[in-house]
Order: C-alpha cells, then structure tokens, then sequence
C-alpha cells in the first residue's frame, strides 16, 4: 500500500507518522496514537461519534482521510482537559446528566466545544441546532442541551 508522511499537531503535540494514502483520521487517532477517545460509530458522518476539531472546525473524522490532516491542528477530548482539571463541559456534562453510556460524549463534546467557541451565549434553540450532527441513543437531549447552556455559563464566568 501506498504510505504518505505527514506531519500533524494533535492536542498540542507534533506528530510525524507515515500512514497509507486511505488511512481515515479516525484510524490515525485511535490505532495509532492510542487516542480512543474518539469513536467508532457509524462509519458514515451521521452519528457523530468520532467528531473532532480539525483548526477549529468541527470534523467527521470517519470521512477525513489523515493525509488531509497533514499541517493542521487536531484536537480530540483527550485535549479538553489542562492542568488535571477537566473542561467546563466534561465536568458540566456529568454534573447535568449529559451523559449515559457515554459512548457518543466525546463527540458531543467537540461539536459543544466548537459551538461555544463561536457563540458563547447561546440559546437552547442554538444549542439544539450546533449539535443537530451528532446522535445519542440513551439521554433524550434534554441533560446534553442543559450541560452545554451551563458549560457555556460557567465559561463566560457567571
């Protein structure tokens, strides 16, 4: 198979990994950078799972090949957290119910934290609307629209 060097920030850290041409980023992250906190879900960009932040925006990483990562900034859950603290949101997702089996949350945490990035006030209708690309089985929506109106709160520090 055809490899390709390429050369990517993921959560802050260089990397520099030789990939075949078809590798998809979310293969990249999990099978060879041991970050597995970016799932499998569906395989085809609707559920959502394996969002996440590619220079900012959110991305399905199942339908992005690694080689288009080559230059840009990654960032997956395992780089909300700083300092041994976790990010408003992981710690409000827990605290709001905003979470079950947990297996589409970290997806769910990317689109969140993209959507507060660019509106750090959003209304509920807003926040329904940033996160209508990512599917959830167990909680109904109503604990992961709370946990993200009081992410968002607590980070503008009220």
């Amino acid at each position: 198979m055809n490899q390709v060097s390429i050369e990517l920030t993921v959560n802050g850290e260089e990397h520099q990994v030789e990939v075949p041409a078809r590798r998809l980023l979310s293969d990249l992250l999990r099978d060879d950078l041991n970050l597995t906190g970016t799932k499998r879900g569906c395989e085809t960009g609707i559920c959502g799972a394996c969002s996440v932040l590619v220079d900012g925006e959110v991305v399905k990483s199942c339908l992005m090949l690694a080689v288009q990562a080559r230059g840009r900034h990654v960032m997956t859950v395992e780089g909300l957290a700083a300092d041994g603290q976790l990010h408003p949101l992981q710690q409000c997702f827990m605290d709001n119910g905003g979470l079950q089996c947990g297996y589409c949350t970290p997806g769910f945490l990317m689109a969140s934290c993209a959507l507060l990035a660019n509106n750090p006030n959003p209304t509920e209708d807003e926040v329904r609307h940033g996160l209508n690309g990512n599917l959830c089985r167990c909680t109904g929506y109503v604990g992961i629209v709370e946990s993200v109106l009081s992410a968002a709160e607590k980070m503008r520090g009220n």
